[in-house]
């Protein structure tokens, strides 16, 4: 790591700078990239992130998620603090900073790094000469039936194009390729834990369309004339073909459109920069999408379920945090349904359990023992949906302390799975009820409570969450996590999480469970639990038996039983 920083600094005096910034993101914003240029230079392998390098400082920030994670994996070379020190950026001053600009937008440079420094466009990224990334090309996008969506790619662009005349536009540039996928009902490889069809997409609003991306990748698409040949362009050739379109306005989204496609752009037209309508049309899941998801949860839980009970019965003997891992992976692997892990699985005993986003490795990873604490958090892409779940478990009799605080995340997560979202009917709102319990005796977790969830395609999407900050309106149809948890560091870590989608009944709307696995008893001090409280369990642990009970075998099934 050192050798790579001291080649970056060689770099400064040819182009003119002080230091150069590396975002963890690639050119498509997307959160988990094949491409990881900030652990090639940082060592960091969060999923949140970004390194700036000076010639005599390193500086790395990140979100609470990755306290701990970060300090572990990059605290000896770097300096290590908050996004929130990056707003207007008064660590450094009068400094010019080198930036690729198909990694920012404009808006991420003005409210970082503007007011106290001077930016320069370098068009060759820097880490990439220092060490180049393999990129995948080779994966061919797909389609995805109507029966298996629920909506004609007729029917979405239908939805744009309104949009586009209401806004008084002639274009929208979809740039963020989850976007494509929704509106043209596509599926890709270019994400490592999600079926993400790396491309970008213009849509007139006379409904013609251009889908900007590598032709190897949109051959098969082109075969089944799922586009015509002159609805593709190959991603080299944008700049000639801006010149050849008719129009004045573009919508653009500066949360991922970059500063070199933004200029591109701007060249010719005038930009409105709006948020993309699709992020709202995607959160918001039809029936089919809804039938869908119920049933890839079936499955999940089925193969979460026979872990647990092994787990639970193996401990006597000694595993480690990535044998648990792979024998997950292959319940899961069972289902012929089963594609593969929505992400990184996250399998903390003891101490480990505290890094929020702890990933166990080969050769550095704990032996689980009888008197850890166990965070499992994990989900799978199915042929249809995406699963996200984490259950905190134990082999061994527990200190009521531990007990306790399990319980009030549990009272969280309960209180979230409960709410009326009539009355409270946003992210923020909902928040409060998961840490109200924890908040009683000053304790707190530092990540959001949840976040929106994709239908077959990212396991985390908005513009919906449970956050403290989040004021999007929770609306029927959308999907989220609900996952309060707590941490003490260098000791144990707890999280209980579900994903639920929400469900009109009659003229209100409620949380409905789509996560089908037991929660674990043994952690529970069910003193502190109310009469609802423990009502509540009976009925979803009546709800996963009734759902999964048929799918294991005797033991398993009587284990599961007894969670009632």
């Amino acid at each position: 790591m050192r050798n790579r920083i001291k080649l970056l600094r060689s770099k400064f005096k040819k182009y003119g700078i002080d230091g150069y910034i590396i975002p963890k993101n690639d050119d498509f914003f997307t959160e988990y990239s094949k491409l990881n240029r900030l652990e090639v230079i940082s060592n960091f392998s969060g999923s949140a992130g970004l390194a700036i390098i000076l010639k005599d400082k390193n500086y790395l920030f990140t979100d609470g998620r990755y306290t701990i994670q970060s300090k572990i994996e990059s605290g000896k070379n770097f300096k290590i603090y908050g996004f929130e020190k990056l707003i207007n950026c008064s660590l450094f001053k009068n400094l010019t900073l080198g930036i690729d600009p198909k990694l920012f937008t404009n808006t991420q440079i003005k409210n970082y790094f503007l007011k106290n420094n001077k930016i320069e466009y370098i068009e060759n990224n820097l880490i990439d000469e220092i060490k180049k990334q393999k990129k995948n090309t080779s994966i061919p996008f797909f389609s995805l039936d109507k029966s298996i969506v629920g909506e004609s790619i007729n029917s979405k662009l239908n939805k744009i194009t309104k949009y586009l005349k209401k806004n008084k536009s002639d274009y929208i540039f979809i740039s963020a390729p989850e976007n494509v996928a929704w509106t043209l009902n596509i599926r890709g490889g270019d994400g490592p834990n999600s079926p993400v069809p790396n491309s970008r997409l213009i849509v007139s609003k006379s409904k013609k369309i251009l889908l900007i991306s590598n032709l190897k990748k949109c051959k098969q698409l082109l075969k089944n004339k799922i586009i015509k040949k002159d609805e593709f362009l190959d991603e080299n050739n944008l700049p000639s073909r801006l010149l050849h379109l008719n129009g004045k306005n573009f919508i653009v989204d500066d949360k991922s459109c970059s500063i070199f496609y933004e200029n591109l752009i701007k060249s010719k037209f005038k930009i409105i920069k709006k948020e993309d309508p699709i992020y709202l049309l995607k959160a918001i899941k039809n029936k089919t999408e809804i039938k869908n998801m119920i049933n890839a949860h079936i499955l999940d839980g089925v193969a979460l379920t026979k872990f647990l009970y092994w787990i639970k019965k193996i401990n006597k003997k000694k595993i480690n945090e990535v044998e648990a891992t792979k024998k997950l992976e292959n319940f899961r692997r069972l289902n012929k349904n089963f594609l593969y892990p929505s992400f990184d699985t996250i399998a903390g005993s003891g101490k480990n359990g505290a890094i929020v986003h702890y990933r166990a490795k080969k050769g550095n990873c704990r032996t689980i023992n009888k008197n850890d604490i166990f965070l499992c958090d994990s989900g799978g892409q199915y042929k249809y949906g995406t699963t996200d779940v984490t259950r905190t478990i134990c082999f061994s009799k527990q200190k009521q302390n531990i007990k306790n605080i399990f319980t009030k995340v549990l009272k969280g997560h309960i209180a979230v799975a409960t709410t009326d979202i009539n009355k409270n009917d946003t992210g923020k709102k909902i928040d409060k009820r998961a840490r109200k319990f924890l908040n009683k005796s000053n304790l707190d977790y530092a990540h959001g409570t949840g976040h929106g969830v994709g239908f077959f395609l990212n396991v985390h999407e908005g513009p919906q969450s449970i956050t403290k900050i989040n004021s999007v309106k929770i609306r029927e149809g959308m999907i989220l996590s609900n996952e309060p948890g707590y941490y003490k560091t260098n000791e144990y870590g707890i999280r209980i999480e579900n994903l639920v989608y929400v469900k009109k009944i009659n003229k209100s709307l409620l949380f409905q469970n789509l996560t089908m696995a037991p929660i674990e008893k043994d952690l529970i001090n069910f003193n502190l639990l109310t009469f609802d409280e423990k009502n509540y369990l009976f009925k979803y642990h009546l709800e996963v038996y009734s759902r999964i009970s048929k799918y294991l075998n005797t033991n398993e099934r009587r284990w599961l039983a007894s969670f009632i």
